[in-house]
């Protein structure tokens, strides 16, 4: 038997719950135990989507029922939108330069729905909250993990998996020792999040009252990405079609990897209305249509990470937010976390006490590249549809460009990616 304990110190994530899941479901001689510093699970955002990769391991893991019942509708597998693009930015009617379309098309769900079905199958007395971890020490031995959190108690733990969200905590602690042990200053540079240069305004819009939308507005039925000059907006519907969830942007290129300058604790803030409809003035009616609905949005400041040179330190691993927390723009966040947690729960499956660093180093050779491609891919495809790109709007070749940044979701399968992370694991375990 072999212990772990994880930490989600940044509200209960979707990383480290479907890897709680995923263990305590198939490997009951692994303890497994949760951190959370809140006194509940909860998660920030409103919408949230995922692709046929993420609901094929949600199918391996017995949970598609349950799913189902919450998405904007059932997933069946045909071909479906992913995104319809429309160049927006002035006040007469649109038009659709490039259509996206994909098996099982873009999945949607509410926020809180879907991470209520991991808590939901959560065995009792896995997770413990008000814990939030300060510190943790890896002895050079091999012996146990000290950790040590905010209120003086302590614990120990074979593996360490940081599911602590984008400001990781374990992330800090992990890159300020391998710069001091290594003598390499640059990793330092890999702690804090960076601002893209993109703020959002989000808004929910119940739908099916008189004073909602008009019932043939595009935006209910099908994702939208209206687009437009350093700007656009995101709007898609969820909860089985009850709500339309927007996010608009707006971007500087030139600030991406700067610090935000307004500062750490305003990256979630109110705003006004009109200060929403004043940065989108003169753009196409249906967007004003939808921005009109909004009346009490929020102000996002986006932040991403820079891709990691490492997710693994001894038995100390970054999973999810933590390891390549990510801009929206491909709505890859929660399927990169679900398969960071997939992936290493299979190969974990077959570790021994003597061979945890030989599976977590299998792991990492096949989900950093991953996780960092994607990290990578996401941003650019933000400034492809704000037509920033070298591209600009010459739709001919932009549109094309466009659907080819989501080929990472059918190049591999999760299963695939399993398979080449045991090849490592045996090659390492030898």
């Amino acid at each position: 038997m072999h212990w772990m304990y994880y930490s989600l110190n940044s509200g209960g994530g979707i990383s480290g719950l479907c890897l709680a899941v995923a263990l305590t479901s198939r490997c009951p001689d692994i303890n497994v135990e949760l951190f959370e510093a809140f006194d509940r699970f909860k998660e920030i955002g409103a919408g949230i989507m995922i692709w046929s990769r993420t609901w094929k391991i949600l199918e391996s893991m017995g949970l598609t029922s349950e799913f189902s019942k919450i998405a904007h509708a059932p997933p069946d597998g045909s071909l479906g939108t992913g995104f319809d693009y429309r160049r927006s930015d002035q006040p007469q009617e649109g038009f659709r330069f490039h259509l996206v379309q994909m098996p099982y098309g873009c999945i949607r769900f509410h926020r809180a729905h879907f991470l209520d079905v991991f808590v939901d199958h959560l065995p009792t007395n896995v997770a413990h909250f008000k814990r939030r971890l300060s510190s943790y020490s890896q002895p050079e031995s091999g012996g146990p993990i000290h950790l040590k959190f905010s209120d003086n108690t302590t614990s120990t733990c074979d593996i360490l998996v940081g599911a602590d969200g984008i400001r990781s905590t374990i992330r800090a602690q992990m890159y300020q020792e391998a710069s001091a042990k290594d003598a390499r200053p640059e990793l330092l540079d890999f702690i804090n999040p960076v601002y893209t240069g993109t703020t959002t305004y989000r808004g929910l819009i119940p739908i099916g009252s008189p004073d909602s939308l008009p019932p043939n507005h595009r935006a209910i039925s099908d994702p939208m990405m209206y687009c437009g000059k350093g700007k656009h907006v995101v709007s898609y519907s969820i909860a089985k079609g009850d709500i339309v969830n927007v996010v608009t942007f707006t971007s500087d290129i030139t600030k991406e990897g700067t610090q935000y300058e307004d500062g750490e604790s305003l990256w979630v803030t109110e705003c006004p209305q009109q200060e929403l409809l004043d940065c989108y003035a003169n753009w196409e009616p249906e967007v004003e249509q939808l921005l009109k609905k909004i009346e009490k949005p929020t102000r996002w400041a986006i932040h991403h990470l820079r891709p990691l040179p490492f997710y693994v330190d001894g038995r100390v691993v970054l999973i999810g937010d933590a390891a390549h927390a990510m801009s929206p723009h491909q709505g890859a966040g929660a399927g990169m976390a679900i398969e960071d947690a997939f992936v290493l729960a299979r190969v974990l499956e077959h570790a021994t006490p003597s061979t945890l660093n030989s599976a977590l180093e299998a792991w990492q050779r096949v989900r950093l590249p991953f996780g960092n491609h994607v990290l990578k891919g996401s941003y650019e495809s933000g400034v492809m549809y704000e037509f920033n790109s070298d591209m600009g709007d010459n739709y001919e070749i932009l549109g094309p460009a466009i659907e080819k940044q989501w080929h990472w979701i059918g190049e591999t399968t999760p299963e695939e990616e399993v398979a080449r992370a045991m090849e490592y694991y045996r090659e390492l375990s030898e």
